[in-house]
């Protein structure tokens, strides 16, 4: 009789140094855990997420997105996806926008379904984890091309908005109104003072400006082009 000898993975646990492979194999076979995410080589493992401090927040950025989503096909939202950055990078972002690869977009959607390279803009809900945020994972999103990171720090109600130019993160500012304007997503607008104070509404008013301005009906235009002539090209 042979007697078959398995090995159970170990778990994951916050501070762990594995590869991007081994990552996924231990995060894979843990299937109650919810969010862990791999920053420069380090597991990281979220914590009970608060209401006002996470949830919240999170819920107000993802309807921003989503309605700027509706206005656009070629440009796609997730929530918490797992990205795989490179060897040493898998996180889960609280929000992304991409564009599609039809349409010219960074990255792809893998066979498994997961996200491979860098999507345009990428946006973290940071309390407990705002030096992270900002430190490692903020150098990895910058290294491997992510166009555009929004950091909300909630503890300071600030909202740190980043441009990749020249292999650095520039912060954009807000204009006389008050308003940041995306760079990569043309109508893309968020009024940083009225999400802040938990104003839905005027932050809608804005966006919806912005969606409605030349640039966006333009952008959306050129997406558009580029998808239908991929199409035609695949066919």
């Amino acid at each position: 009789m042979t007697t078959l000898i398995t090995h159970q993975l170990p778990p994951l646990e916050n501070g762990d140094r594995l590869t991007r492979s081994e990552f996924e194999r231990r995060y894979t076979a843990m299937t109650d855990l919810k969010k862990a995410e791999l920053i420069e080589g380090v597991v990281y493992m979220a914590s009970p997420l608060r209401f006002r401090l996470h949830a919240k927040p999170h819920g107000h950025l993802i309807i921003w997105l989503g309605v700027y989503v509706a206005s656009i096909p070629q440009v796609e939202m997730g929530i918490e996806p797992t990205v795989r950055l490179d060897t040493d990078n898998e996180p889960q972002p609280d929000g992304v926008l991409i564009i599609n690869s039809q349409s010219g977009g960074c990255s792809i959607i893998t066979e498994d379904g997961y996200i491979e390279g860098a999507p345009e803009l990428v946006a973290e809900i940071a309390a407990s984890s705002a030096t992270i945020d900002l430190g490692d994972k903020k150098r990895a999103y910058r290294r491997s091309g992510v166009q555009e990171y929004i950091v909300w720090q909630i503890f300071e109600q600030k909202i740190n908005w980043f441009q990749l130019q020249d292999g650095d993160y520039i912060s954009l500012l807000p204009d006389e109104q008050g308003i940041i304007h995306s760079q990569v997503f043309p109508g893309l607008w968020l009024d940083a003072s009225a999400i802040g104070q938990e104003d839905m509404g005027a932050v809608l008013s804005v966006l919806q400006a912005g969606i409605s301005s030349p640039a966006h009906l333009a952008f959306s235009q050129m997406l558009a082009e580029r998808q239908h002539h991929s199409n035609n090209s695949s066919q």
